[in-house]
């Protein structure tokens, strides 16, 4: 593998899980002080978070001074990752905006068949 592919790859299926793990956590430790119901504190959320937010967000726990460096030093492939999952991201907001339960439906579903075939080759 050469560094580009290794940088390119890397940047999918490692460095984005992480910078998705930090955002979501800093983003949700960051809203309001619960003053209102459309704005509750950090700590209710967490008060209610489960086993999917906790192990979406496990690896937000990581060396933040490494993932820093890690992200600055592979910058252009992590930039591009970033934008790819934010286009996939607006897809998914629109389909659920516009109540596309169908497509909804078989998003998920593609992305569960990948999911459950992913180590059954390896």
């Amino acid at each position: 593998m050469t560094a580009p592919e290794h940088d390119a790859i890397f940047a999918a299926v490692s460095h984005l899980p992480h910078l998705a793990a930090f955002a979501l956590m800093d983003e949700l430790v960051s809203r309001g002080s619960g003053t209102s119901e459309a704005n509750q504190s950090a700590e209710t959320y967490l008060r209610y978070a489960g086993a999917g937010f906790r192990d979406f967000t496990r690896i937000a726990a990581s060396h933040p001074e490494m993932w820093r460096d890690i992200s600055l030093a592979n910058r252009d492939a992590v930039v591009a990752e970033l934008d790819a999952y934010i286009k996939k991201l607006g897809e998914v907001r629109n389909l659920v905006a516009k109540d596309n339960g169908g497509e909804l439906e078989a998003l998920f579903s593609r992305a569960r068949e990948a999911r459950q075939n992913w180590n059954k080759n390896t």
